[in-house]
């Protein structure tokens, strides 16, 4: 074993002891049973939206317990860090209401960046080396590949350990020729070896489980031949955790299988062990079988997704936490947003994401929002996506207003067809100008099969006759007394029983008019879109068509 001076030759000669970063971090002072967590994100590609479930379910434990949460970024892995990733994350936070209750402006236990946190692990490392509890590895890539390759033919475990953990006891001159030599190294944790037995430990969601203990020499300091010495994700959380209060590590069950090793670091390093709980990942059905959700696969699984398409924040947080805890999803949105959400109750296999459950939750909590709301929400969402949808909406308060309260206001079973604000355009857009194009050509599929003339004679007679009445059955008759003039048939079932006979039913006359007014065959009780059009808007689209 290298002596102290040789070890501390190894680090900055101004590094600190522990016992600085102590005082430097002094325990919270937090109301009893207060939770602290933690997201933490790394910087490597897109947020997902199994990442915002997590920090949803942490921040939620956090602020229900009268605690706190906070965001913390680990960008350790550098070589796959993203450029732009952590301004997306931050967006994604704030969009969904998980951004962290403490930044670097305004928290004390800084900074929220791991890889502006390197003399604090550095400190750390050095103190396990003193004892003996870390050592210098100098092995190649080359040789861990023989390593493994070794492992692998004699069906054992992978791992740095036993025969294959060549530098755990090496001569203590080799190391020293290898450093004076500066030969690159790593360090790696001193685990129990092949001495290790099996553990049993608590966790939060699964209750109470038992594996082997970890016998590898984990590697805990990356690469001395890069200027900025980086610890893995294995020291730096058990540092950052321990330093910055967390009271329990909420995060995703890949990490389940590393606890022994996890465990083995907090007691060296003299800390407390933090509960874990860990969530199992959310899945996607692919015909008879699941799968994890793929941000290489899956465009739902990017949380950008969602901000595009406009689903209400609100509604995607409702449904996230009724996958975290079944009983949410029974209650109305508005109470389980505020009830408490219970890691004993998270469910152990991943929960299924289902984009059309998801989408009735929206069309379903919409239909209960005040037109104003919806107006509101729809300008924020195309302020970013829908510029001249944003424009217009912002030209045409009013009108947005009428538009939305047509089969909403004063219905018992008000129209669900705004499921996300990116549907505004498409179900909302004919109502403006600005945004609709007029119907000109009477051969368009739109009309059914209907000949052009008959509707252009059909635009012409309407036109020639139109009153904006109130009534909806008065202001139908106007149709109903023009379709007869042009020989349409009363019902459908009357031109089923002789077709020859007439051009066609009321059904196909109301559905050409449909389409000269909204430009589809589908849209709301065509009296109120006349109403909200107003009488001089109706006769400029009627008479589009009959002017070709």
């Amino acid at each position: 074993m290298l002596n102290p001076s040789e070890i501390d030759a190894l680090f900055d000669p101004d590094l600190p002891a522990p016992a600085h970063w102590e005082q430097q971090y002094p325990a919270r002072q937090m109301p009893a049973g207060a939770e602290v967590t933690r997201f933490c994100p790394s910087p490597t590609g897109h947020a997902h939206i199994g990442g915002i479930h997590v920090a949803a379910i942490d921040s939620a434990i956090a602020h229900q317990s009268g605690g706190l949460y906070f965001v913390r970024i680990e960008d350790t892995d550098q070589a796959r860090e993203v450029e732009g990733a952590v301004d997306r994350f931050d967006r994604a936070f704030r969009h969904f209401d998980v951004a962290s209750d403490e930044t670097d402006a305004t928290g004390l236990y800084g900074p929220y960046t791991q890889s502006r946190r390197a003399r604090i692990y550095q400190t750390y490392v050095r103190e396990l080396m003193r004892q003996g509890r870390a050592y210098p590895c100098f092995a190649t890539k080359d040789e861990l590949e023989a390593l493994r390759a070794d492992q692998l033919a004699k069906k054992l475990p992978s791992g740095y350990y036993g025969q294959w953990a060549p530098w755990r006891d090496a001569d203590d001159d080799a190391v020293r020729d290898q450093l004076a030599a500066s030969v690159p190294y790593v360090v790696r944790f001193r685990s129990p070896g092949t001495d290790a037995g099996r553990i049993v430990f608590t966790d939060r969601i699964r209750g109470s489980i038992e594996m082997d203990d970890n016998r590898a020499d984990t590697v805990i300091l990356k690469t001395s031949d890069r200027p900025l010495r980086l610890p893995t994700y294995h020291l730096a959380h058990a540092v950052d955790d321990h330093l910055m209060g967390v009271t329990v590590v909420i995060r995703g069950d890949e990490w389940l299988s590393s606890v022994p090793v996890h465990h083995q670091l907090f007691d060296a390093l003299g800390f407390p062990r933090i509960p874990y709980a860990h969530i199992a990942p959310l899945m996607k059905q692919e015909g008879k079988t699941r799968r994890k959700l793929s941000k290489r696969k899956d465009p739902e699984a990017d949380v950008e997704f969602y901000a595009q398409a406009g689903y209400p924040t609100e509604a995607v947080l409702y449904y996230l936490r009724g996958l975290a805890n079944g009983r949410l999803a029974e209650m109305p949105l508005d109470q389980a947003l505020r009830e408490p959400v219970r890691l004993e109750e998270c469910g152990v296999t991943g929960a299924l994401v289902d984009l059309a459950k998801l989408e009735d939750i929206c069309a379903n909590h919409v239909a209960t929002l005040p037109g104003t709301t919806v107006l509101e929400r729809v300008k924020e969402w195309a302020k970013a996506y829908d510029l001249p949808l944003a424009e217009v909406l912002q030209a045409e308060e009013g009108l947005a207003l009428r538009a939305i309260a047509v089969e909403r206001d004063g219905f018992d079973n008000p129209r669900k067809d705004l499921r996300m604000w990116s549907n505004f355009r498409t179900h909302y857009g004919f109502f403006f100008q600005q945004l609709f194009v007029p119907v000109a050509d009477p051969a368009d599929p739109r009309f059914g099969g209907l000949a052009p003339d008959v509707v252009q004679e059909l635009s012409r007679r309407l036109l020639d006759r139109y009153q904006a009445i109130e009534d909806g059955d008065a202001w139908f008759n106007q149709i109903r007394a023009v379709s007869a003039e042009l020989n349409f048939a009363d019902s459908a079932r009357t031109y089923k029983q002789n077709p020859d006979k007439y051009v066609g039913s009321i059904k196909e006359a109301s559905q050409a008019i449909r389409v000269l007014l909204t430009g589809s065959t589908r849209s709301p009780a065509l009296h109120l879109v006349a109403a909200t059009l107003g009488e001089a808007e109706v006769r400029r689209r009627l008479d589009a068509v009959r002017t070709v």
